[in-house]
């Protein structure tokens, strides 16, 4: 039986918002979670934002609904300002810092996706979501490029540095994109060389759905743990994926270093193994020494795209 409109966007705030706070409980190496802080970002700082972003992913759905109902169009959702006020709305909760804006970004047109695609008894059939994420994405503005750009700067991330065309931090870059017509897919096409959540944003979300989301299913089904599932398939997406957060504040080459490390406890089987717990162990130490600079934050918003994706699709702790 279809669930009502309201009831639905209710439904999706819930299972992102859930989400983000399991992605962020997990002892994943390298990140903040139950048992580690870091020196300024706290796990607590997590949980508030998973709270405090869940309204905009509300309005989200609201809007794929106003979609799949022929009242707006997929360009006229707004999805700029849904990530800029997630922004503000963590912002607003916490202050620990930038701890969402790349699972902001790739939540977002989730949500939306999810407005527009049928559920039944609460359960989204995830290759209709996949195709509608696409088309959102796709539809973007490039009043959603300069919201994007403001979300962007508020948050205030790592490693942002500088780039030669279009940079965040270039007054000039905003009118250049209002006057060309320059939508926020663009933009991320352009930065997807090197960022990884934008790359998810251009590519249809091939990590997401083809590499976290079969992993986090089958690990869920073979263990019934969901914590040993989302480190096994935070290890997985690492090693195969340089995390492009900690390209950005090191070097690709250090990214290429911490892959190969995963890889080697994966080899080992991780948490089920003494040798791989061992391993892991001692890659996680690794991961918090120079001030958290080889933090795999990137690979952590996949991992919440994925567990999203579970969710949606009817997974429950």
């Amino acid at each position: 039986m279809q669930i009502n409109p309201r009831e639905k966007t209710k439904h999706v705030s819930r299972c992102l918002e859930l989400a983000i706070l399991l992605e962020a409980s997990a002892n994943k190496p390298g990140n903040v979670n139950r048992t580690t802080n870091f020196e300024s970002t706290r796990y607590e700082h997590f949980l508030a934002s998973a709270v405090a972003i869940s309204s905009s992913f509300e309005y989200a759905a609201e809007r794929g609904v106003l979609v799949s109902q022929g009242k707006i169009h997929v360009s006229d959702v707004g999805l700029g300002r849904i990530i800029r006020d997630c922004v503000a709305n963590v912002n607003a909760w916490q202050r620990g810092g930038n701890t969402s804006l790349g699972t902001a970004i790739l939540l977002s047109p989730i949500a939306v996706a999810a407005g527009m695609t049928p559920a039944k008894e609460d359960v989204f059939e995830i290759p209709k979501l996949r195709e509608n994420v696409k088309l959102v994405v796709e539809s973007t503005t490039p009043e959603d490029a300069v919201n994007v750009y403001e979300a962007i700067k508020s948050a205030n991330p790592g490693g942002l540095g500088t780039v030669p065309e279009l940079d965040i931090n270039d007054p000039n870059s905003r009118r250049k994109i209002l006057e060309e017509k320059i939508s926020l897919s663009q933009i991320f096409k352009i930065a997807s060389k090197y960022d990884r959540v934008c790359s998810e944003w251009v590519n249809n979300y091939p990590i997401t759905f083809d590499v976290a989301y079969p992993s986090l299913m089958e690990h869920i089904r073979k263990t019934d743990d969901l914590n040993k599932a989302i480190v096994h398939t935070f290890l997985k997406v690492l090693a195969g994926y340089p995390d492009t957060l900690i390209a950005r504040k090191t070097s690709l080459e250090k990214a290429q270093e911490v892959s190969s490390k995963a890889k080697e406890v994966l080899k080992f089987e991780g948490l089920e193994t003494s040798r791989g717990r061992k391993l892991l162990r001692e890659f996680d130490q690794e991961l918090r020494k120079s001030s958290n600079l080889l933090n795999p934050g990137t690979t952590a918003d996949i991992i919440a795209a994925a567990l999203a994706l579970i969710i949606l699709n009817g997974y429950r702790p």
